[in-house]
């Protein structure tokens, strides 16, 4: 057995139990050893049973005088109690709706037992505890017998239904004990040094079966460690990868650009400025840009990036800009065909749902054509431009809306001359806090544009209390009978089912069922507002569905749409001046942030109202730094401490282990391990000398899916 055996080898793992680990990610001995515990339970307090005390949480060990079932007076609850002894004194021991215990536990058993000591009408007892056979006779409290599951401190692990952390401590504590001094250290010998780490061997031991706290925070500071320097390591030598491939050098039109900036019928913001020259300096090399330009909603990202594209197209090459909807590609499109429209340039569309040169429809066959042959400048679409049968003659800019991570293989695809590779530039309405730009976009260069355009919109935030449902619901009216439109937004689709209701994780907000787009979509159509025109929209339905329903929405013919966070990227519906959230706290402060940017696209005044019904006091406080804060950075940071990295960008997604995501709110970390890999690619960028250390990084690449 080694670390990459499959899981099913393993004694007591069936297929059934296999399909279970699978849910968990867990596939093979190293990933059963890497998922780690998020919290342990402390069952260390070792006492006789004379010692116990009421409300308090004790260990004890003794034997079995008595095991029984029986059912409660109302015959619902079936109790299993138990008579323990040891040489101090006898305590009564009670588990609820466990009957299978009179099969495992027997009369004259020797057990190592912990939980909490309860009253009971006759006196104190121990209630459900963990219990564990031990095979020592007579019973002291000198020695230590090799506990699991109680005495000691007890890996609490992520879980799924059918498969207990009891379950998964009897699992892996054998296979830990047998390749515990097997597993090599990827870690170079002079960082395990320099920064105090534990060594692999005794970290693992010591994360999911730890003698202290104190070495269980060790064992997780050290892995945290290596997971985001591996991290580093990765993005740090992709950035190193396209330093040493070409780009097309585009030479900077200074004219061309200050006659497109003259036409505009708005003035740039300094931001606006700043970035585009960034952008253009950049292209002009020969080394290919790498760059990410991250602004709120309506900051103007789409003016700075139809900057480059003018300037590209015009030197006579071509530009692809791919966004993550059709309906977003289609608004992109007629934003460029309206801006450049005195350059004399060929842009065309190319999605499932139309193909146009300009304003003239054609078919896809002749589109692809005409791309082949250089014959359109601007190539606007959704991520299917990367698929085979879209071949460029000479492409050399991409454009990627809310993709951050497009690696350097994909950009080699759209090319036909292999030897050079486009520029890219990504773009995103998600403000980034400082550490995930320098971890997951390290290789990534900058924009920011942190300031938005003269006459900025005002958009009033109040958070709704349910006595206050009635009047917002009177305000909508009297907007869409002044001609304005509204957005509903909800966390779901579809109402969840009791199945899932009665699954929910922990982590979930389960005080209340989520509100449903369809459900909501009917209640609001029959109920509330049975005069006015109601639409709804979720990412289920068919790109044509969905394309239509927006064409009507933004024709003035919708008056409310219902729908789910597909709106937060990028639509634009000038008239929208109501944007009403429901179950704001299942949202993120950064994703409220961009919900609001969505709506006073005119310049009229808005109002974003947040629905909760909500009684925890930490959800009011999280959703109240919405109401006065305008920035969108300053939320995402706030966001990032709250919800962490996982919710906030997508990076459960990825694949990124749990402790780099929860130490990418630790700056000095992040520092600390991207300063380590730069050191060690400065020195050795292919890792000649570090061949573990290469080996774990191919590993850790295929494990997340940052490529």
């Amino acid at each position: 057995m080694d670390l990459s055996t499959p899981v099913e080898k393993l004694s007591r793992v069936g297929p059934q139990f296999q399909k279970k680990l699978k849910k968990l990610g867990i596939k093979t001995v190293r990933s059963l050893l890497f998922h780690f515990p998020h919290r342990y339970e402390d069952f260390s307090n070792l006492v006789k049973i004379s010692e116990l005390k009421l409300g308090g949480t004790f260990s004890i060990r003794g034997k079995i005088n008595q095991i029984e079932n029986r059912k409660t007076w109302k015959k619902k609850i079936i109790l299993t109690e138990a008579l323990v002894s040891d040489s101090s004194g006898t305590v009564k021991v009670v588990w609820f709706n466990q009957p299978y215990l009179t099969n495992v536990l027997k009369e004259g058993d020797i057990v190592s037992l912990a939980g909490k000591v309860s009253l009971g009408e006759n006196g104190i007892y121990l209630s459900s505890p963990a219990y564990e056979k031990i095979s020592f006779k007579p019973i002291t409290y000198d020695l230590k017998p090799s506990l699991t599951h109680t005495g000691r401190l007890v890996p609490v692990y992520p879980e799924t239904e059918g498969l207990s952390s009891k379950w998964l401590r009897m699992i892996i504590k054998p296979v830990l004990s047998k390749l515990k001094n097997k597993i090599r250290e990827p870690i170079p010998e002079w960082i395990m040094k320099d920064y105090k780490l534990l060594p692999i061997e005794k970290a693992l031991w010591q994360i999911h079966f730890p003698s202290s706290l104190k070495l269980a925070k060790k064992a997780k500071e050290r892995f945290a460690f290596e997971e985001l320097f591996l991290i580093h390591l990765f993005v740090l030598r992709e950035k190193l990868k396209l330093t040493k491939k070409r780009a097309i050098k585009i030479p900077l039109d200074l004219n061309l650009i200050r006659e497109f900036v003259k036409r505009l019928p708005f003035e740039l913001t300094a931001a606006q400025k700043k970035s585009s020259w960034q952008i253009l300096k950049d292209i002009e090399k020969e080394r290919p840009m790498n760059r990410l330009l991250e602004g709120d909603v309506g900051s103007g990202k789409t003016i700075v990036a139809m900057i480059a594209c003018l300037n590209v197209a015009k030197t006579g090459y071509q530009v692809a800009l791919m966004a993550p909807t059709e309906i977003l590609a289609k608004q992109h499109f007629e934003s460029f065909l309206k801006f450049l429209k005195s350059f004399d340039l060929k842009i065309g569309i190319l999605t499932s749902a139309e193909n146009k040169i300009g304003n003239k429809e054609i078919n896809k066959k002749e589109i692809l054509e005409k791309v082949l042959k250089g014959k359109i400048d601007i190539l606007i679409g959704t991520h299917a431009l990367i698929q085979e049968k879209v071949k460029f003659k000479n492409l050399a800019f991409v454009i990627v809306d809310e993709q951050h991570r497009f690696g350097v293989e994909q950009r080699a695809r759209l090319c036909e001359k292999k030897e050079f590779i486009p520029h890219l530039l990504s773009m995103t309405a998600t403000p980034i806090p400082r550490t995930l730009a320098l971890t997951v976009y390290g290789d990534l260069d900058l924009s920011i544009l942190d300031e938005m355009p003269k006459g900025k919109r005002k958009v009033i935030t109040k958070l709704i209390k349910p006595k206050e449902r009635r009047e917002a619901y009177d305000f909508i009216k009297k907007e869409v009978k002044d001609g304005k439109q509204v957005f509903v937004i909800c966390p779901r689709i579809e109402a969840a089912d009791n199945k899932q209701k009665t699954m929910s994780n922990k982590n979930v907000l389960s005080w209340a069922e989520a509100k449903a787009v369809k459900k909501e979509y009917e209640k609001l159509k029959k109920e509330v507002f049975p005069n006015l025109k109601i639409g709804m929209l979720h990412g289920k339905m068919k790109p044509d569905k969905k394309e239509k329903i927006m064409k009507k929405f933004k024709d003035g013919k919708i008056d409310i749409l219902v729908s789910t966070s597909v709106v937060e990227v990028g639509v634009d519906i000038p008239n929208a001046t109501v944007m009403m959230i429901e179950g704001a706290e299942r949202f993120g402060l950064a994703q409220l942030h961009q919900f609001r940017g969505r709506i006073g696209r005119k310049g009229d005044k808005s109002f974003c109202f947040l629905f909760t019904e909500s009684p925890a006091k930490k959800t009011k406080e999280r959703l109240e730094a919405i109401l006065d804060s305008k920035d969108g950075f300053e939320l995402a940071e706030k966001d990032l401490k709250i919800r962490g990295p996982g919710e906030l960008f997508g990076a459960r997604q990825w694949g990124i282990p749990d402790l780099a995501m929860e130490s990418l709110s630790d700056v000095f970390l992040v520092e600390k391990t991207r300063n380590t890999a730069k050191k060690i690619l400065e020195e050795d960028s292919e890792l000649k000398k570090y061949p573990f250390l290469k080996e774990r990084l191919i590993q850790f690449q295929k494990e997340i899916h940052l490529e």
